[in-house]
């Protein structure tokens, strides 16, 4: 029992640290800007998906409400502006979360018309607007706008006291905060994992997976082949068929067992990431791609943030210093000669 107490004791302070702060702004970033990329896509279908001239009609969309309890503010009303409103709304929220400006105050929002216009109509989308849902509600009770935000930005300018000189009330709530930021990145992850594990173990209890036809087929039908050369030259091949097949289920079954090992961790997430970018070329399905790699990065590893991060500020830094030089060697008011005589 002692010993027990002073592990708690020892790992506390750890956790009312904020924790993967860098991961949970590459979720948000990333989360965000699949959405808003989504929403101008179809904002010439806008109110055929989720407005007034959807075949899901709002009388429809509201027995199904009566019997799920759904949130959408859409619900409200029927009319053609408070839907336009929303979607705009929708669209700035997704920007603003993506850029981090007052990251609580647009995560909340961002959450709130994700939820109303994917409630709107729920026969709509590719399964990677599942994911952009729950990550939606996940990212509330994160602090995902500590770091690459214009929020961090912001403090770094203007820094304040810190929580613990607040006062004992307000310490306790950043603590509060903290842990719950901790709790939520947990959730997260623990949600990435069992996406994986439900899909992989599903797919090795399929016969199409088995055979080889669930790779096969899709990418002879025209639906699902942008490039129909590429999917053919890929689909005409028994050997590639066979590596993309048992590939993707070795990979997603695997991936669970891979976290107690942290560079298989790291070799299976970049083949994974790989394998979603290729579906979003091959398949036609960039959001569903997108919204995967966002969540994925949940486990991306710290130190590969921080390196990124330190080779992009010092390629910036490069380059502003040439564009200064180059404006102090040039002359000031024309040519450096003289006129002629």
């Amino acid at each position: 029992m002692t010993s027990a107490a002073s592990a708690v004791r020892a790992a506390l302070p750890r956790l009312l640290t904020t924790l993967a702060p860098y991961q949970a702004a590459v979720v948000r970033i990333g989360t965000a800007g699949t959405w808003g990329a989504y929403l101008l896509r179809e904002w010439p279908n806008r109110r055929v998906l989720y407005g007034d001239r959807s075949a899901w009609s709002a009388e429809l969309n509201g027995r199904l409400l009566s019997e799920t309890h759904a949130f959408t503010a859409l619900s409200w009303s029927d009319g053609r502006w408070w839907f336009e409103a929303v979607y705009l709304l929708a669209l700035l929220s997704a920007l603003a979360l993506a850029l981090g400006w007052r990251t609580r105050a647009s995560a909340v929002l961002f959450a709130l018309t994700v939820l109303s216009l994917q409630n709107r109509n729920v026969f709509l989308g590719d399964g990677g607007d599942n994911l952009v849902h729950l990550m939606a509600i996940y990212l509330v009770f994160t602090r995902c706008g500590t770091v690459w935000s214009l929020d961090a930005r912001r403090r770094a300018r203007r820094p304040g006291r810190h929580p613990f000189e607040w006062g004992e009330p307000r310490a306790l709530a950043d603590a509060l905060a903290a842990m719950l930021h901790n709790c939520a990145m947990l959730v997260i992850a623990v949600q990435v994992v069992l996406v994986y594990a439900t899909a992989g173990w599903y797919k090795v209890q399929g016969a199409r997976w088995q055979d080889g036809t669930a790779v096969f087929y899709p990418l002879k039908l025209e639906y699902f082949t942008p490039w129909p050369e590429l999917s053919g030259l890929l689909g005409g091949s028994l050997l590639v068929t066979f590596v993309l097949t048992y590939g993707t289920v070795v990979m997603q079954v695997g991936f669970p067992f891979s976290l107690a090992a942290r560079r298989l961790k790291n070799v299976l997430l970049a083949v994974m990431v790989c394998e979603h970018l290729a579906i979003a070329v091959l398949l036609g399905l960039p959001f569903f791609s997108l919204a995967m790699v966002s969540a994925d990065a949940v486990f991306l590893p710290t130190a590969f943030l921080v390196g990124a991060q330190e080779r992009l500020a010092e390629r910036w830094a490069r380059s502003t210093a040439g564009r200064r030089e180059r404006r102090e060697q040039e002359p000031v008011g024309g040519s450096a000669d003289g006129p002629d005589d």
